[in-house]
């Protein structure tokens, strides 16, 4: 079984990728990353981000990028991402109306289907990036993020499962990850803790989550890389909180 990669979603550390985009690579790969995933281009031309990911030997894994851009320009969008060689395309959410049940659900898929055939023919996969409130329960007593998955052909479109919003949706990210066996190359690990009822996000290690566990368990169904998002940062620098997180998956044994 191959060691899966360890990636950062740059959204992490969205501000200092603002300001210095090649800085904040330098510094990511300091931390011990081999890729990243991206969240926008910070002002940059693909061919800009693509030379500096090269430059600082990051793999470019994957992107998330809102479905409004695709439906503007899917084409152009389609390929932006592929000149800069991402392997993965993830839609990081999509509202409810767009959900099993919702006005839009339908159109959606339509639309999805297309979009992973533009993306498979550049050699792209097509991925969703789950959050909390898809673990809702239908009128037949299934998930919203389950019934979005059924929609679709695993070829047209792949599980980028955020092992926290499982957690908190009321799930076993252990188990969750098992049920989509084969269908989840690329896994988001990410730590939490639960305080006065709130959710707040922390370096990996630092929260519940068994984040052996959760690791051991996507590279067992399949993950080729593993990815730490930490949307913000209520303890801690972002930087430092990512070198943490980074050193907690290298010190498991997968």
């Amino acid at each position: 079984m191959a060691k899966p990669g360890i990636a950062a979603q740059v959204y992490s550390v969205r501000e200092a990728a603002e300001k210095d985009f090649a800085k904040t690579m330098a510094a990511l790969r300091e931390c011990g990353y081999e890729g990243v995933e991206l969240a926008g281009l910070y002002g940059l031309k693909p061919e800009e981000v693509r030379d500096c990911l090269k430059e600082q030997g990051l793999t470019a894994v994957s992107a998330h990028v809102g479905l409004d851009l695709f439906l503007e320009d899917m084409e152009g969008t389609v390929s932006a991402y592929h000149t800069i060689g991402c392997s993965y395309i993830g839609i990081p959410w999509l509202p409810k109306e767009r959900h099993y049940g919702g006005e839009k659900f339908e159109e959606t898929c339509g639309f999805l289907k297309k979009l992973s055939a533009a993306c498979a023919e550049r050699g792209m996969t097509l991925l969703y990036h789950n959050h909390n409130f898809e673990f809702e329960k239908t009128e037949k007593g299934t998930y919203l993020l389950d019934e979005f998955f059924d929609a679709f052909d695993e070829r047209e479109m792949q599980t980028e499962q955020d092992t926290c919003w499982v957690n908190v949706g009321g799930e076993d990210p252990v188990a969750y990850l098992k049920q989509y066996a084969g269908r989840c190359p690329v896994v988001h690990v990410k730590d939490f803790r639960r305080t006065d009822g709130q959710v707040e996000l922390v370096a990996l290690g630092q929260g519940e989550q068994d984040v052996p566990a959760i690791a051991r368990a996507a590279v067992e169904c399949g993950a080729g890389w593993l990815i730490v998002e930490q949307d913000d940062h209520p303890y801690g620098e972002p930087m430092e909180n990512m070198r943490i997180s980074c050193r907690c998956l290298k010190e498991i044994q997968l």
